[in-house]
């Protein structure tokens, strides 16, 4: 009788933050029956992902394993666990499990990608049950900076996992569920828990988390010393905090006005789904401009510095008809998420030339973290009390010193990173097999693999320039005239200020003169020995090697 085992396995989010994919499998070893909880998204940057608009993670293994995939269950609705869904499900096409808020922002996506809308499946919280396969699913109410967050009960015939999600210990957040020891409690004294996966991005915070509803009195004594007009920037999907933010103009005498889609939608989601009521009313960008500037607050996109949002938009001049001036304020209420500060930065630095006081969060008086601190982590293993811990959710340093906390609390871990496929039918956790995983790119309507060399490509142009070489050969594979070169990203001048396209095509002119006729009848051979004398002249002349591209003409007898 062939033995079953109880799986797990990251392809995205275990190693990173950001971009999460969870597989979990039970069954005979090679046929086990999968669950997939998250498809999330991470966000490019210019050093390693040049012109790209989102990452996603590869999820050809599970693809290719369909008949074995039973469901796929999201835990919120942030863009780092659903934001690939409506790009990568029409490579898995099985039913989505979500509750009511992220259903609402799943079918969003669905309906812009011209995807069937009753694949999204609206679930109750616990102990409303999803059976998939050999699981069965419950979602667990947890607070995070986005309404209906949930962990996840996963229960197998070899145990319990507990799937932490992403969380934070807050009983009042102002818009969605708070925290609540008891639903914990309950869970385990049903069942023990196995194996527990959990949130890893806080465990270098010592202090305890703070709740979202202590911000309120804060941002309110700011936006009402603030002269003239207030913008402030936070997650668009935290619509608790911008509720508060909301609150506190209304109570400083000023009118509201969202610039930015992502957040307009948000709010909507939130106010469609039910979690949130009572947002204050807003104005248009119209109507804005006919309010004084002291009376006014302004909630816009672009707390990580993107390029194209309203806050990148507002730093480099108008926005929809509106201007910042000397005297406003700018509020990030917000953490910069690590790899953002240049573009975070860019923004402030151009906001302080105009003048503009700008407030970050430095002090801790505007934001509060989404995540649960060390303390609040340890607190919660010692609720779920579970065989085995498994960080997620973290780079790896997050992850190895979450595995230490649990060890030293007589927990057995382990790290896990993507690809790494962790058999959890036993006392501790078993590494059995390692997956090729890897990233795809939208790099603007394109899906480009990451080995397909499009990013390497555009990076080393980058990093080396462009040149583009034209020979033109008669019908008897002889040059006519000189090798033709363009340059692209390069300086005009090499060694002795001498031009170094004339350079280039001097050398070049007299390595094809000296060309056998042999070479000269191979397109493939010339092109590559041109690469390698044009990139030999660059390199001595400037001290790079450029890209380059050849183009071969041949002339035939009429």
């Amino acid at each position: 009788m062939t033995k079953n085992r109880l799986i797990y396995l990251p392809l995205g989010g275990a190693g990173e933050i950001g971009m999460n994919a969870y597989v979990y499998g039970y069954g005979p070893a090679g046929k086990e029956r999968l669950i997939l909880v998250d498809l999330g998204v991470t966000f490019p940057d210019m050093d390693t992902s040049p012109g790209v608009d989102l990452i996603l993670p590869d999820v050809s293994w599970l693809a290719a394993r369909l008949d074995r995939l039973e469901a796929i269950f999201i835990t919120h609705a942030h863009e780092d666990h659903i934001g690939a869904l409506g790009r990568l499900w029409p490579q898995l096409q099985k039913p989505v499990y979500c509750r009511r808020f992220t259903a609402t922002i799943g079918k969003l996506k669905f309906d812009e990608a011209g995807l069937p809308l009753d694949q999204i499946i609206t679930v109750d919280a616990r102990p409303a049950t999803v059976e998939a396969g050999p699981f069965k699913v419950q979602f667990i109410p947890v607070s995070h900076s986005i309404p209906e967050s949930s962990a996840l009960v996963i229960d197998t015939p070899a145990g319990r996992i507990f799937h932490s999600g992403d969380f934070k210990i807050d009983q009042t957040p102002v818009v969605g569920e708070g925290w609540d020891d008891a639903r914990i409690t309950d869970l385990v004294a049903e069942r023990p828990v196995k194996a527990m996966t959990c949130d890893s991005t806080n465990v270098f915070s010592n202090h305890a988390g703070r709740s979202e509803s202590t911000l309120g009195p804060a941002l309110t004594e700011l936006i009402k010393s603030s002269s003239g007009m207030v913008v402030a920037t936070t997650f668009g999907s935290n619509v608790a905090r911008l509720k508060t933010l909301a609150e506190a103009a209304r109570a400083a005498d000023r009118s509201i006005c969202v610039l930015g889609r992502a957040m307009k939608k948000m709010i909507g989601a939130a106010e469609q789904s039910g979690v949130m009521t009572g947002f204050p009313r807003t104005i248009s960008p119209e109507e804005a401009l006919e309010v004084p500037r002291r009376n006014l607050m302004l909630l816009v996109t672009g707390s990580q510095g993107e390029r194209r949002a309203a806050s990148a938009q507002l730093s480099r001049g108008k926005y929809l008809g509106v201007e910042m001036r000397e005297g406003d304020t700018f509020l990030f209420s917000s953490k910069t998420i690590p790899g953002n500060e240049r573009e975070v930065l860019r923004i402030w630095n151009a906001f302080s030339e105009k003048g503009v006081n700008v407030i970050d969060d430095t002090g801790g008086k505007y934001h509060v973290s989404g995540h649960a601190n060390r303390p609040d982590l340890e607190h919660v293993h010692r609720l779920v009390l579970p065989d085995m811990l498994i960080p997620m959710h973290g780079e790896h340093r997050h992850l190895r010193e979450h595995s230490r906390i649990a060890t030293e609390a007589g927990i057995a871990s382990a790290v896990v990173t993507n690809g790494m496929m962790v058999d959890l039918s036993g006392d501790v956790p078993e590494v059995v097999e390692h997956v090729e995983t890897g990233r795809i790119y939208l790099d603007g309507t394109a899906m480009v693999g990451a080995l397909d060399g499009v990013v390497r490509d555009r990076i080393r142009m980058a990093l080396n320039g462009h040149a583009l070489v034209t020979v033109i050969l008669d019908e008897n594979d002889q040059p006519m005239g000189e090798p033709w070169v363009e340059l692209m990203g390069l300086p005009p001048t090499g060694r002795g200020d001498r031009p170094l396209v004339e350079t280039l095509e001097g050398d070049l002119a007299s390595f094809i003169d000296r060309a056998s006729r042999k070479l000269l009848k191979d397109d493939v051979k010339l092109e590559d020995e041109i690469r390698k004398v044009l990139r030999q002249v660059a390199m001595e002349e400037i001290g790079k090697k450029p890209e380059v591209t050849v183009v071969i003409s041949r002339l035939t007898a009429e």
